[in-house]
């Protein structure tokens, strides 16, 4: 074929050839998420990924990945400040600062306070808050 006036040729897409190495690339990206333990999908890889499954997913991210890494640091260094300052000192995460874990957690306190059976300091030792004074 032959193009006049600054015209040239662009394939519209992709020869096999190219979509078989695509496919190479995102097969190892989700083989080294999964190696880390991040969801493939929220990589942005192409797929089932819906909202809900997203959501499911970065939920499953802080549980299973992120959370048993903090807790396994926050021990080594509480233990290693123990060592140092002669008291037994307790590090952990603040789970209520986790927007992932939000739903989890409106989820929790809704069951606990629509417990009718529970006292108020009950229900506060279950949150994990403090108890009230004079109560």
């Amino acid at each position: 074929m032959l193009l006049e006036g600054g015209l040239d040729w662009r394939p519209m897409g992709f020869s096999p050839s190219d979509m078989e190495f695509h496919e190479t690339k995102l097969s190892a990206a989700r083989e080294i998420a999964l190696a880390f333990g991040v969801p493939p999908m929220l990589l942005g890889i192409p797929g089932d990924a819906t909202y809900a499954n997203y959501a499911e997913a970065h939920r499953a991210f802080y549980r299973l990945t992120v959370l048993p890494l903090v807790s396994r640091v926050s021990a080594s260094v509480a233990w290693w400040l123990s060592e140092h300052l002669g008291a037994e000192i307790e590090l952990r995460p603040d789970l209520d600062q986790i927007p992932a874990l939000a739903d989890e957690r409106n989820q929790q306190w809704a069951r606990i306070s629509g417990a009718s059976f529970l006292t108020d300091a009950e229900k506060r030792a279950l949150l994990g808050l403090p108890p009230v004074d004079g109560a």
